[in-house]
């Protein structure tokens, strides 16, 4: 098993890329293990999370990959900026994580999420996609 301690920056263009599926949650992680599509096992003992598309190791042959499971997602068309702050105002008060695109939000899909959107005539569409939600900048707790 080899030993993963950062991002190799860029991946060697020259040799096939090998990707290490693995899902956002685990991907936000410093420690974890993972296989490569090639059966090659990795652990990892990380500076700083990897994320989607990032390489992580190289031989002679082969670069290693980051790719970041889809999951189900709920888009949300936004039309004004007023409008994607204040769904985004609603969401993060559910404490739940977006992302933000061109023209809509992606929610995490949850009963929850989907409740709050139906009550507030909020259009939203089911699908699947690599979520990358906005990090969060500082922790906070309720009392």
């Amino acid at each position: 098993m080899e030993l993963i301690r950062r991002s190799i920056s860029p991946a060697n263009p020259l040799v096939p890329s090998i990707e290490l599926p693995v899902d956002r949650h685990t991907l936000a992680k410093r420690r974890w293990r993972g296989v490569a599509a090639d059966g090659l096992e990795f652990g990892f003992d990380l500076e700083r999370p990897l994320a989607n598309g990032d390489c992580f190791h190289q031989s002679a042959t082969a670069s290693y990959v980051i790719a970041q499971a889809s999951e189900p997602l709920l888009e949300v068309p936004v039309l004004s900026p007023v409008q994607a702050a204040k769904l985004a105002w609603q969401v993060g008060n559910l404490h739940f994580p977006l992302a933000i695109m061109n023209h809509h939000l992606w929610i995490e899909d949850d009963l929850a999420i989907r409740q709050m959107l139906v009550r507030e005539k909020i259009l939203f569409r089911e699908i699947r996609g690599v979520f990358q939600p906005i990090a969060a900048v500082a922790s906070h707790h309720h009392h």
